[in-house]
């Protein structure tokens, strides 16, 4: 009878022992939903911004979640609101070298105000600098050449022009490429033309420019301007890509913007993709698509974008700088745009922000991993049916491609038949297949 009154029977205790124990549960209750919502909060914070995108995106931008596509229309409508009347000056003709007003910065915010950026980015790079204060002036061709190409179009229009950033030192990637998938064996019979862009190393190096002009001599695939090669610097590099496709090849079918690093199917690019016997497209851009992302606010970031340079709290959809393909009227598109919207660091970002501005959408590609801004495991197979992986040393690069050459006419095959002569080995032994 005792144990039945002190465990059995709760509704002999008193009020104020009722009371208290529930107090202790509200309170308990109360606590957890405070903690709940408080991760939920700090979770959607810019100071986590410098976390990995999806796929452990080697950019780090920040991702804030992905938009419907009636969400991204709704973006890239208010984006374009937003720079329709971004500049006063129209974009001078693309060889008017004079220079013109910047007249407001990206989405008008900071039209008329001292930049202020932050960073050690800004301190390290003077070129950057000159270009992103209000005071100073945008022009149609601010540097000038040091090594250029004007004649690789004069007999035939190519079809494809491959513009491959690389650095003033990078000659072991610039010749791996030029043996395997910017040889322009590649092409299969049409004109095709490989353009490696530069920038200038230290002043101090005269051994190193010395090299790269007889590089440029003996395989005329060099265009050099004069300004500091450096990451930050990307985005002049692939304008001054931009302005000489317009300039000196504006008929050609297709370019592609690609990296030193990266590798390229050069073969599957042309005829599973672009499809040379199908009229050339018109206002076309394709790639990685990159959507949801917004600026990282962390200061210690490499991808660190200062809000008095981009207020905005979204990025426009853009591709990875990795590798993206268009038809060459945008070319010429993207420079006459860039000349009204001011620069950023971010490459692939900014372009971004030009098709905004130039209301054309980029297109996904048949196939979510045709393009790859990561590097994918190799086997003959995968890389047979894939554009481009990232992250290939030079001698890498060599190696997968003859490994990829020589088997790509029964490389899943052979990879079928490893894949089954695996699994007879395993019954065979009494394992369980994977």
């Amino acid at each position: 009878m005792h144990w039945r009154r002190r465990h059995c029977c709760p509704i002999n205790m008193t009020w104020t022992v009722k009371r208290s124990l529930f107090r202790t549960h509200v309170t308990g209750l109360l606590s957890l939903a405070l903690l709940f919502t408080l991760f939920l909060f700090f979770s959607h914070q810019d100071w986590l911004s410098g976390r990995s995108g999806a796929r452990e995106n080697p950019l780090a931008y920040t991702v804030r979640g992905f938009r419907s596509p009636k969400g991204e229309a709704n973006q890239s409508s208010s984006l374009r609101s937003m720079w329709r009347d971004a500049a006063n000056v129209a974009p001078k003709p693309l060889l008017n070298l004079s220079s013109q007003q910047a007249d407001g910065g990206v989405g008008g915010a900071v039209v008329g105000a001292r930049m202020g950026v932050t960073g050690d980015f800004l301190s390290t790079n003077n070129s950057l600098q000159k270009e992103l204060d209000v005071g100073e002036k945008l022009s149609g061709l601010p540097y000038r050449y040091i090594l250029n190409e004007p004649f690789k179009c004069r007999d035939s229009t190519p079809f494809l022009i491959l513009l491959i950033a690389a650095e003033p030192k990078q000659a072991d990637a610039r010749n791996a490429i030029r043996q395997t998938w910017g040889n322009e064996s590649m092409a299969l019979g049409l004109s095709f033309v490989r353009l490696f862009l530069l920038g200038t190393g230290k002043s101090t190096d005269t051994l190193l420019q010395s090299s790269i002009e007889e590089e440029s001599s003996v395989h005329h695939d060099i265009i050099q301007q004069d300004y500091q090669d450096t990451y930050y610097n990307l985005t002049i590099k692939t304008l001054m890509g931009m302005n000489w496709v317009a300039t000196y090849c504006p008929h050609v079918s297709y370019v592609m913007k690609t990296d030193s690093d990266m590798f390229v199917n050069t073969e599957y690019l042309i005829q599973k993709l672009l499809k040379p016997d199908l009229p050339p497209k018109q206002r076309y851009f394709t790639g990685y698509m990159m959507r949801g992302y917004s600026p990282n606010r962390n200061k210690d970031s490499k991808w660190y974008m200062p809000p008095e340079l981009y207020p905005s709290e979204r990025y426009p959809i853009f591709c990875s700088g990795t590798g993206y393909v268009f038809s060459g009227d945008v070319a010429e598109l993207i420079y006459q745009a860039s000349l009204s919207i001011r620069r950023l660091h971010l490459e692939d970002v900014y372009v971004g922000i030009c098709l905004a501005k130039l209301r054309i959408d980029p297109t996904p590609p048949p196939n979510e991993f045709l393009f790859n801004h990561w590097r994918v495991s190799y086997s003959s197979c995968k890389y047979s049916h894939l554009i481009t992986s990232h992250q290939f040393h030079p001698n890498e690069l060599v190696k997968y491609w003859n490994h990829l050459q020589s088997n790509k006419h029964n490389a899943c095959i052979n990879m079928a038949k490893e894949k089954n002569g695996r699994y007879r080995h395993r019954k065979f032994h009494g394992e369980r297949p994977p």
